[in-house]
């Protein structure tokens, strides 16, 4: 059985932070406790490939993704192939000829 994966209702209800450190809850990153910081490319990449690979519910992705960092950094975002294709299936703006920004 697949994996569910949540998803946003809208791209614009992410508003998740866009500087700063973030630790994420247990129930999305259960490893070795670690704060993310937003400046630091890489880890702003592994934070949000956790959240949208572990997020139980929308509002999981509401408050850790921002719809502006998203849609600059999904081409670099590592993620299973049944969760790329659920989010660009849903959001056409994020499918396979989407650039960087």
């Amino acid at each position: 059985m697949a994996k569910p994966y949540a998803l946003p209702v809208s791209l614009g209800l992410l508003a998740g932070p866009t500087t700063g450190t973030v630790v994420l809850p247990r129930h999305i990153d259960w490893g070795p406790h670690y704060a993310y910081d937003l400046a630091d490319h890489a880890d702003l990449v592994l934070m949000y490939e956790r959240v949208i690979r572990e997020a139980q519910t929308p509002d999981d992705l509401h408050v850790y993704v921002d719809r502006d960092t998203l849609l600059r950094v999904w081409p670099d975002l590592f993620l299973p192939r049944e969760a790329r294709a659920a989010w660009q299936a849903r959001f056409p703006e994020l499918g396979p000829s989407a650039v960087a920004a």
